[in-house]
C-alpha cells in the first residue's frame, strides 16, 4: 500500500511539474520548480530526468526547463479525439444557421481549422478546409480565441477580414483544461445578428460539455 502511495505521489507531482512548465513560456530554472510545487530541488531533478526520457520536458542552454517535443505527439494524437467529440455540435450549427460551421485552436500564433461542417441545404457557402491557418488576430475565430484568453466567451463578428465578402461568427470554448479553441460560422451573407451568436455560443458549450 505504502508502495501504491509512493508511486501515486511521484505520478501526481510529474504532472504538477510538466503543467507548470507548460505554464511558463520563458521556461523554470529547477530551484523555481521546487518553490513553485514545495518540494526540495533534488525531487525537481528526478522528476524532471524522467520526464526528459519520455520527451516531455527539456532543459535549455541556460538550465532552464522548456517543454519537449514529446508534448507536441501527444497533442497531435489528441486533435482528432477533440474534432470527433466536436462534430455532432458543428453539424447542428450548420444546419441550424445554414452556413458552414467550424472548429478552430490556437496553435502557437495562429489559428488552424481542426474541424469543418457545410450545410447540407445551401446553395452556396464558403469553402473553407480542415487545416486552414491564419493569424490569432485576424477573422472571428482567432479573435474569439484571444477574447477566451482574457476570460471573454461572448461571440464576436467580423466581416471580410480572412476573404472579402465573409461574414464570421465565432466564440471561445470555455472551461476545458488546456484546450484554447473556438467554434464559429462563416458565410458568404451578413449572418443574423439576434439568432446567430446565440446558436454559436450554444455550441462552444455544447462542445465543452463534450470535451469534460
Amino acid at each position: 500500500m505504502r508502495v501504491a502511495t509512493e508511486t501515486a505521489q511521484t505520478l501526481d507531482r510529474g504532472l504538477r511539474l510538466l503543467h507548470l512548465v507548460a505554464d511558463s513560456p520563458a521556461g523554470l530554472t529547477m530551484t523555481e520548480a521546487a518553490a513553485h510545487l514545495g518540494v526540495g530541488r533534488a525531487v525537481i531533478y528526478r522528476l524532471a530526468a524522467t520526464l526528459s526520457e519520455h520527451g516531455m520536458v527539456r532543459r535549455d542552454r541556460s538550465g532552464r526547463l522548456r517543454l519537449g517535443a514529446g508534448v507536441l505527439h501527444l497533442a497531435r494524437r489528441a486533435q482528432p479525439l477533440v474534432a470527433d467529440a466536436a462534430l455532432p455540435a458543428l453539424r447542428r450549427l450548420a444546419e441550424t444557421v445554414g452556413a458552414t460551421a467550424h472548429l478552430t485552436i490556437a496553435d502557437g500564433g495562429e489559428a488552424f481549422a481542426l474541424a469543418v461542417v457545410e450545410p447540407s441545404w445551401t446553395q452556396f457557402h464558403v469553402a473553407y478546409r480542415s487545416g486552414s491557418r491564419h493569424p490569432l488576430e485576424a477573422g472571428a475565430a482567432g479573435k474569439a480565441i484571444l477574447a477566451g484568453r482574457r476570460g471573454d466567451y461572448a461571440a464576436v463578428t467580423t466581416t471580410g477580414e480572412l476573404q472579402q465578402g465573409a461574414h464570421g461568427v465565432a466564440a471561445a470554448i470555455g472551461g476545458v483544461e488546456g484546450l484554447e479553441a473556438s467554434v464559429g460560422v462563416v458565410a458568404l451573407t451578413e449572418l443574423d445578428p439576434a439568432s446567430v451568436p446565440r446558436e454559436v455560443t450554444s455550441a462552444a458549450a455544447a462542445i465543452a460539455k463534450a470535451l469534460s
